[in-house]
């Protein structure tokens, strides 16, 4: 019997100071059986980073064909093609052919090791590259429960994150521009 997705809910009063972007957000996340923790705090931070009225979640792991997050315009285009982890060179490329902006957010820790492996690669693609700290990673994931009121403020290249269980603040870096 195949296993099923754990479903974490959250309520997060967002402030994006960066972008005057101010928001209530609703998400319902299905943590993959093979999804870790900080894998899918992740990917609710980078939904934070980048909401907007079209950003959805898709499937992730379950669909390979898919990212972790994206948006379309009106007439089905993909406006916004968004990837946690290390991804290959040969994914994103393929992305920048279908998306306008692609961004990937790596996050583990082996991420330093994959930047330097595959930085000549991606710089040679139109997408950008962020790198939260694994441990910062850690602490959010130890924030987490099944249903849970956070508010998220994020400045600059930094998001705090507070919880009725405790608050962190989890900075990230940009390996790639675009």
């Amino acid at each position: 019997m195949a296993l099923k997705p754990t479903i974490y809910k959250f309520k997060i009063a967002l402030t994006d100071l960066n972008r005057n972007y101010y928001d209530t957000l609703n998400l319902t996340i299905a943590q993959h059986p093979s999804e870790t923790l900080e894998r899918m705090m992740t990917r609710m931070l980078a939904f934070c980073i980048n909401a907007q009225e079209s950003l959805l979640l898709t499937k992730g792991l379950s669909t390979v064909e898919e990212p972790d997050l994206w948006a379309h315009s009106p007439d089905g285009r993909i406006t916004l093609w968004i990837d946690i982890g290390e991804p290959a060179p040969e994914r994103i490329k393929k992305a920048t052919r279908l998306a306008e902006t692609v961004k990937v957010y790596s996050f583990n820790s082996k991420s330093n090791i994959w930047w330097i492996q595959e930085q000549a690669k991606f710089n040679a693609l139109t997408a950008s590259i962020f790198q939260f700290q694994w441990h910062n990673i850690q602490a959010l994931a130890k924030l987490a429960q099944r249903t849970m009121d956070i508010s998220v403020t994020i400045s600059e290249e930094s998001a705090y994150v507070a919880t009725e269980l405790g608050e962190c603040e989890i900075g990230w870096v940009s390996l790639c521009a675009y």
